[in-house]
C-alpha cells in the first residue's frame, strides 16, 4: 500500500474488511436479513432504488480530470451492470433527483452515461437514480482509451478506474455496514495503490485468460485473480448475494494496480471462454522464459499434451489427473484448476489456507496458486475439453511493489 504497507495489521484486517465482494458477517446473534426479491419494475420513482451520490460522482469526474495524466486519451462514463439473474436490463432510465429537483440522464446502449453539472441539484444533496430496485444493479467507471488492438484494455485507465470508482462510491454492496467500511478505508489509505487490490473489474465477455503485456515482458494472470478469487477462497460460493459479480463472476478479474513494475501502457489481454477452440497455449515455446522451475513448465506440457481438445470427457480426465477445484458457471462451462508442483500435476487444494486468514495472518501469496505453474482445463457446457492454458511460476525475484 502506498500510505500504509502490505504487512500492517490494519492494512490487512482493512482489506479483509473492504473486499468488493462485501463479505462480513451480521452481528452476532442478528439473525440474516431475507434476501431482497428479485424483481423489476418499470416505473421510474422506485421504492428501495438504486441510488449513487450525485455530489460523489461529481467528486469521481474531478478525480478523473485531476489524474487525467493517467490515461490521456481516454474517456470517462459511468456503466451500469446487473447484480441478479433476472434484473431486465432493457428501459433502464436514470435520473438525478433531488428534493425538488429531477434531471434526466441519457443512458447509451451499452448502458453507460455521464453526468452534467446542476448546482441546485448538488445543493439538494441529490441522488443518481435508476428505474431498478436495489441489489438489481450495480455500478462501475468506465475509462476506456480509443484505437487499442482487440480484446484489450491499457491498465493506466483500469488504475484510474478503480480511483475513481472508490471515489464515486460505486461499489455496490447489500449490507449497510459495508458501505460504513469503505467509507473508513478511503480514509486509512490510498486503496487503489495496493499489489493485491480486492477490486472486482468485469470483462464484456465471460474470461479464460487475462496476460499482461509490457513490451516484451508477458505475464499470464493465475487463476486466483479471475472468478473474484473463488478457486482459493477470496470468496465462497455462500458470499456471492452479497457480491458484485454475482451474475458476472466468469467476467470479473483483479489486477496488480499497485505494482509499478508495470507500467501505465501496459496491455491487458483477454482471451474468452467462447472464441473458438484454438491451439493449446502449452505448445508456445515462450511460455518456458522466466519460469521458475523448468520441471514445473514439463510436466505442465506433459499433462496438456494428454488432454484432447475437443475429445477429452471429464471422467478421463480425473482418471489421468485426479479431482481438483472446479469453478462452474451458470452458462455450463466449468474451469479445473491444477496445480504443477516440481514434476507431477496436483489437484489437492483444501489445504491452502483461505484467502482471509492468509490476509491477517500476513502469509505469503505463494500458499496461492500465484506462485505456483498453474494448468487450467476449460470445459464447455457439452462437458469435453474446449481449451488449456499452462501459467509458469512467475521468476524468482520478479519485481514487486514494497
Amino acid at each position: 500500500m502506498k500510505l500504509l504497507r502490505p504487512s500492517s495489521t490494519a492494512v490487512r484486517v482493512a482489506m479483509v474488511l473492504a473486499c468488493t465482494a462485501a463479505f462480513a458477517d451480521e452481528p452476532a446473534g442478528t439473525p440474516a436479513a431475507a434476501p431482497a426479491p428479485r424483481e423489476f419494475i418499470l416505473v421510474n420513482r422506485t421504492r428501495d432504488p438504486v441510488n449513487k451520490s450525485y455530489r460523489r460522482m461529481l467528486d469521481g469526474m474531478a478525480l478523473f480530470e485531476k489524474m487525467h495524466a493517467m490515461a490521456p486519451n481516454a474517456s470517462l462514463r459511468f456503466k451500469l451492470l446487473p447484480r441478479q439473474r433476472d434484473t431486465k436490463r432493457d428501459g433502464i432510465v436514470p435520473e438525478i433527483i433531488g428534493d425538488t429537483v429531477t434531471v434526466p440522464v441519457a443512458l447509451a446502449a451499452d448502458r453507460t452515461f455521464t453526468l452534467v453539472h446542476d448546482q441546485e441539484a448538488l445543493d439538494e444533496n441529490a441522488s443518481v437514480i435508476p428505474n431498478r430496485k436495489a441489489s438489481s444493479m450495480t455500478w462501475r467507471a468506465e475509462i476506456r482509451t480509443p484505437g487499442l488492438p482487440p480484446n484489450t484494455r491499457r491498465l493506466g485507465d483500469l488504475r484510474l478506474e478503480c480511483r475513481v470508482g472508490i471515489e464515486s462510491g460505486l461499489v455496490s454492496n447489500t449490507r449497510p455496514v459495508i458501505g460504513l467500511i469503505a467509507d473508513l478505508i478511503q480514509g486509512m489509505l490510498d486503496f487503489c495503490d495496493g499489489s493485491d487490490v480486492p477490486y472486482l473489474f468485469f470483462s464484456e465477455r465471460p474470461l479464460f485468460g487475462v496476460t499482461m503485456i509490457a513490451g516484451a515482458r508477458r505475464e499470464i494472470l493465475s487463476v486466483d485473480d479471475l472468478y473474484a478469487g473463488i478457486s482459493h477462497g477470496r470468496i465462497s460460493k455462500a458470499d456471492l448475494a452479497y457480491c458484485d459479480c454475482q451474475v458476472l463472476l466468469d467476467r470479473t478479474y483483479f489486477l496488480p494496480l499497485g505494482d509499478k513494475s508495470w507500467p501505465d501502457d501496459t496491455l491487458i489481454e483477454f482471451e474468452y471462454m467462447d472464441d473458438g477452440i484454438g491451439p493449446r497455449l502449452a505448445a508456445a515455446p515462450s511460455l518456458a522464459t522466466g519460469s521458475a522451475d523448468t520441471a514445473n513448465t514439463l510436466a505442465a506440457r506433459k499433462a496438456a499434451d494428454a488432454v484432447a481438445i475437443g475429445s477429452s470427457t471429464e471422467a478421463e480426465l480425473i482418471a489421468f489427473l485426479g479431482k481438483t477445484t472446479v469453478v462452474a458457471f451458470d452458462s455450463g462451462y466449468e474451469v479445473w484448476v491444477y496445480q504443477i508442483i516440481g514434476d507431477r500435476v496436483s489437484g489437492d487444494t483444501a489445504a491452502r489456507a483461505s484467502w482471509v486468514e492468509r490476509i491477517l495472518h500476513g502469509s505469503s501469496e505463494q500458499e496461492t496458486s500465484r506462485g505456483k505453474c498453474e494448468f487450467v482445463i476449460l470445459f464447455e457446457p457439452s462437458r469435453v475439453v474446449t481449451k488449456t492454458r499452462i501459467r509458469p511460476a512467475p521468476a524468482p525475484g520478479a519485481a514487486k511493489v514494497p
